[in-house]
């Protein structure tokens, strides 16, 4: 469609502008206030240090209180996995750090801690029943 009025508008009146790409240049000349960027450095660091949230905590330990001999075994695994660049050691190699700290079989094996005790799988070495001869 065609104007038929070849007359240009009268100055101040606003053009009509098709929708695309003219009118989002109009959007853009537009002074819109931005909100506030709040991730700065220093506001971060004072609001980490008193927050209860960003607590350096490891979850495999869930604020345990540790006594020396575990604290002495988790540092020297710490120590072994970042020497070898090795997070996640096996347990020939945790084997390895505890004789590195001294520890040696002296005693007959015990049941393990926790965890169900006979739960009628094999029992342990000094409770098998001798195999019956004919």
């Amino acid at each position: 469609m065609t104007n038929p009025d070849p007359t240009p508008p009268p100055a101040g009146t606003p053009t009509p502008t098709p929708s695309g790409a003219a009118a989002g240049a109009d959007r853009r000349k537009r002074n819109i206030p931005v909100a506030l960027d709040r991730r700065r450095a220093e506001n971060a660091a004072a609001k980490r240090k008193t927050s209860e949230r960003r607590r350096l905590i490891d979850p495999t330990t869930c604020e345990r209180d540790y006594n020396d001999t575990e604290t002495e075994f988790m540092k020297a695994m710490d120590r072994y996995k970042r020497e070898n660049r090795r997070p996640f050691p096996t347990w020939s190699e945790v084997l390895e750090v505890l004789h590195s700290l001294g520890y040696r079989r002296v005693a007959e094996a015990t049941e393990l801690p926790g965890g169900k005790r006979n739960s009628g799988a094999t029992p342990p070495p000094a409770a098998r029943p001798e195999p019956a001869k004919t």
